[in-house]
């Protein structure tokens, strides 16, 4: 491969780089490419099978800056991470450091940090020894040829390697990013709780509701539903902060959360259980179709039981981009139908598998 300063027309970024959860490549691609047209640009997405990552370039071969601009990485669903990228570099085992200095400099790229990462995979995993041996040489390079400064307008350079002698270069900038390695928030599972999808209920609460306003929105004494609460994993984070709960489920509840006395066992149907009166939270991990999970929020939110929900959609093995992008779509127009306003956000978070998480915020 020609080294970077021999292809300098080559480095002008003309690709996004984007991470995702291995095995949804294709999902991310297809909503990624109906983003970019949404927004006015035709583009294609390139990626391999579980890869952990996507690169997207304009039909056009037009520069990317623009519309990552346009492209808010929160308003994606099963992106992680969305940079400006540069073209993947195979490197030599014998000097793996001038080529990325070399394609640095001839981008005219300058950064405040550098981040290595690996996409999610036992692969990716394998390389953090080699890593760790190359980020000190790397950073002084960058330093002496002026690349790695102080002020750089909090830009960042990221190095994702997806092999020992294969790294693509990304750069990301504040207000636009995931500021998490990886874009994947790594939570510590509390031993108390019933289950570990407790991990759900919490990461989305990092995703969506900004943590100053965590007192406000999530203070002790509201009211909330957990529908298909048992054995508790939802309700749980509820209780954590001093919510009173009514938890909808046929089957049993943990003992230690009963015992709190913060928590309602009712034994009925989450799909027609009905309040007696308007509620601060919603919020639903059951195991249904999209489509009826999405139909009984509607009700909800239309009749505005409560402020705010959080619930999940458990996809299918496939056209998940479509399946969510629908429901999506049939939940906005109900709301808008009923002239409810609200806020609707969703994100493939990390610690959900085969689903996404909704969160739906009333206004006014």
């Amino acid at each position: 491969m020609p080294t970077a300063s021999r292809q300098s027309a080559a480095l002008i970024p003309k690709r996004l780089l984007l991470y995702c959860r291995p095995g949804f490549e294709a999902d991310l691609a297809a909503e990624v490419t109906e983003r970019a047209s949404d927004l006015g640009w035709d583009g294609e997405a390139e990626m391999d099978a579980m890869a952990g990552y996507v690169n997207f370039r304009l039909s056009d071969g037009q520069p990317i800056n623009p519309l990552h601009q346009a492209l808010r990485l929160d308003a994606l669903v099963f992106a992680r991470q969305c940079l400006v990228g540069l073209p993947p570099l195979s490197l030599s085992r014998d000097d793996r450091l001038t080529p990325i200095i070399e394609q640095v400099l001839a981008s005219g790229w300058s950064c405040e940090s550098v981040w290595h990462e690996t996409p999610d995979t036992n692969d990716g995993k394998a390389l953090s020894g080699l890593i760790k041996a190359l980020a000190r040489p790397l950073e002084s390079l960058l330093r002496k040829r002026g690349a790695l400064r102080r002020k750089a307008g909090g830009r960042r350079l990221h190095l994702l390697w997806s092999a020992g002698d294969r790294v693509q270069l990304g750069m990301s900038f504040p207000g636009n990013r995931s500021d998490l390695p990886g874009g994947i928030r790594r939570l510590k599972f509390p031993q108390q709780a019933p289950s570990r999808s407790t991990l759900k209920l919490e990461e989305a609460w990092h995703a969506f509701v900004p943590r100053d306003e965590w007192p406000e929105r999530l203070g002790e004494g509201m009211q909330a539903a957990d529908l298909g609460a048992a054995p508790g994993g939802w309700t749980w984070q509820l209780v954590q902060r001093g919510m009173h709960v009514f938890a909808i489920d046929n089957g049993p509840m943990d003992k230690g959360l009963m015992a709190t006395g913060l928590v309602e066992h009712l034994r009925a149907d989450g799909f027609v259980w009905e309040p007696p009166y308007r509620l601060d939270w919603l919020v639903c991990d059951i195991v249904d179709k999209p489509a009826r999970v999405t139909a009984m929020m509607e009700r909800w939110l239309v009749r505005r039981w409560c402020r705010e929900a959080i619930f999940n959609l458990k996809l299918p093995m496939k056209r998940r981009w479509e399946t969510v992008s629908g429901c999506l779509a049939d939940l906005s127009s109900s709301l808008e139908e009923a002239g409810v306003r609200a806020a609707i956000a969703c994100r493939h978070l990390y610690h959900d598998r085969e689903e996404v998480t909704v969160h739906v915020r009333l206004l006014g």
